[in-house]
């Protein structure tokens, strides 16, 4: 489960006008007028805006769902094949490599830690990245771009859809 915390605290800067003065007119001729100026002050007319009646926001993103984690690994799978498949000259004779590294990292994320929207995540695709690269498998930053690609195009729309078909829960 994600849990993610937040405060705001606004402290906004104090603006005030000086409206021009009006030339004595006997220092006129030897000191001009000194027109119109803004000036930003921390004076004690300085007014602060601090919000600290609420605690800090606590929003905790639902666990992972193996069903859906399943489906969607499988989903994945396949439409990373079909999309490293038409760069076959990268990938050679280790497309299948290729492709069961990204999907087993992925099923592992999908599986332990995606929550829903809000909760994909670089790191799984990174660490795709460098375990491809550690392995020695070829066209690591082509796989692991297409991998998160796919992930931001395709996840959390599947999340909204599959939660869509479940049958409300009745309180």
């Amino acid at each position: 489960m994600a849990v993610i915390h937040s405060s705001i605290i606004l402290t906004p800067l104090t603006t005030t006008f000086i409206p021009p003065r009006t030339p004595n007119t006997s220092h006129f001729a030897t000191r001009p007028s000194p027109g119109c100026f803004i000036r930003h002050s921390t004076s004690k007319t300085r007014r602060f805006f601090i919000h600290r009646a609420t605690p800090p926001q606590k929003y905790i993103y639902p666990d992972p769902i193996p069903e859906f984690a399943h489906n969607e690994t499988k989903k994945f799978r396949e439409e990373l094949k079909k999309k490293l498949y038409k760069d076959k000259e990268t990938f050679g004779s280790d497309l299948d490599n290729v492709v069961d590294t990204c999907t087993e990292l992925f099923s592992e994320f999908v599986h332990k830690e995606y929550g829903g929207p809000g909760t994909l995540l670089v790191d799984p695709f990174t660490n795709m990245f460098i375990e491809l690269k550690q392995r020695r498998l070829p066209g690591a930053n082509v796989a692991a771009r297409a991998s998160l690609l796919w992930a931001q195009n395709y996840l959390d729309q599947d999340w909204q859809i599959w939660n869509s078909k479940l049958p409300q829960q009745q309180s």
